[in-house]
């Protein structure tokens, strides 16, 4: 008998812990399974839609970056009757709002990346053709500073405390433009270097730069070690070229790109711990991993072309997994495409397009947790 009420009560135990809800670990902004699979509601924190002021359409989003959960800042430029016009728009943790009091704003022109210097916000503006840096101060002036010389391209821009890249081209070739907080100088690539792609910069002696090269070896990526550019000595795939270079205070690299293969196109990324590099090909198909970011939860995010025209979807590459979700149903949408993603404390924010039937792209921002 004794036996028999043992047997019992272990059965009991054991079906509490199957329905238990604190016996199932649940990933935080846990998306959806491979297979599209809306997962539980309750599980899964979903997005939601932030209302974001018209501009001009069609318009086109550059960049998103945000300091915490009560500022990003969000740019791009919209097409006004004569023209390009920059686009400028701030989050202060409860809404979207456009800010039109920098310097140029009612001019041509456009805004490109945004980078946090200090308690400064520096924003790459292309002023009627002229390159410039916008910042504005904690007590929230504008102020420019002006390139050293026109390009004819702007490629990219970065900066840190002490430093500034921008790299473009003029009638010349290649330029990569340096600026220490007081002067401008112009720097050298490694011979061979065609042109560059983008930049990026995690301190003023350690910036990093990919692009093509002369010599039909493909993409290449450089290092600047506050002296000199190099080659930074990637193994990147055969076949392939980067699309973005994440730089994390822990000294973690993550490159991703796309590989050429049989003529089928496959998303790559790399990672370097500090010691060597791994490459994995996540079930991304082709998608252009210029807005990933790595999000609150430690994961990577980045938008995906989306089988739902009335929603976007998301990825999250954690490791070996891959999972996805979508965001809000949007009602007679016909192409819903997020451009850009940043971490905003706890939260992930997303800002792109979303064009309605009848109508051509305007903006649209959605939001995961926090």
């Amino acid at each position: 008998m004794n036996g028999l009420r043992a047997v019992l009560v272990c059965l009991v135990i054991a079906c509490a812990a199957v329905v238990s809800p604190t016996a199932v670990a649940v990933t935080p902004a846990a998306a959806d399974a491979v297979t599209d699979t809306p997962a539980p509601a309750a599980a899964n924190p979903s997005w939601s839609t932030l209302p974001v002021p018209a501009a001009a359409p069609p318009v086109t989003v550059k960049d998103l970056a945000a300091r915490g959960p009560g500022e990003a800042w969000a740019t791009g430029y919209e097409h006004a009757a004569d023209g390009l016009r920059p686009m400028l728009y701030r989050w202060d943790g409860r809404a979207w709002s456009r800010d039109a009091s920098f310097p140029g704003a009612g001019e041509p022109g456009w805004l490109g990346k945004v980078q946090f210097v200090g308690e400064e916000v520096w924003i790459f503006h292309n002023r009627d053709g002229a390159g410039e840096i916008l910042r504005r101060s904690a007590t929230g002036g504008w102020s420019a500073v002006p390139l050293p010389q026109t390009l004819s391209v702007y490629q990219d821009f970065a900066a840190v405390p002490g430093a500034a890249w921008v790299v473009g081209e003029d009638d010349t070739g290649l330029k990569v433009l340096h600026y220490d907080g007081s002067d401008w100088t112009t720097q050298s690539a490694p011979d061979g270097v065609l042109y560059l792609m983008g930049i990026t910069t995690r301190t003023a002696t350690d910036a990093w730069a990919w692009g093509d090269t002369r010599t039909g070896a493909g993409t290449t990526v450089l290092r600047w070690d506050g002296t000199a550019w190099q080659d930074a000595k990637v193994p990147l795939p055969p076949n392939s070229n980067v699309h973005t270079i994440l730089l994390e205070p822990s000294g973690r690299v993550t490159i991703g790109g796309s590989q050429y293969t049989d003529g089928v196109t496959r998303t790559y990324l790399m990672t370097f711990n500090g010691h060597a590099w791994r490459t994995t090909y996540p079930p991304l198909g082709d998608t252009y991993t210029e807005a990933m970011v790595r999000g609150p939860d430690g994961a990577l995010w980045l938008p995906v072309r989306s089988d739902r025209a009335f929603q976007s979807k998301y990825a999250r590459v954690d490791g070996a997994r891959t999972t996805f979700s979508y965001g809000p149903e949007r009602t007679n949408a016909i192409d819903v495409k997020p451009r850009a993603l940043a971490k905003a404390g706890p939260a992930l924010l997303s800002f792109g397009t979303a064009e309605i039937y009848g109508s051509k792209p305007n903006l649209m921002s959605e939001r995961l947790g926090g």
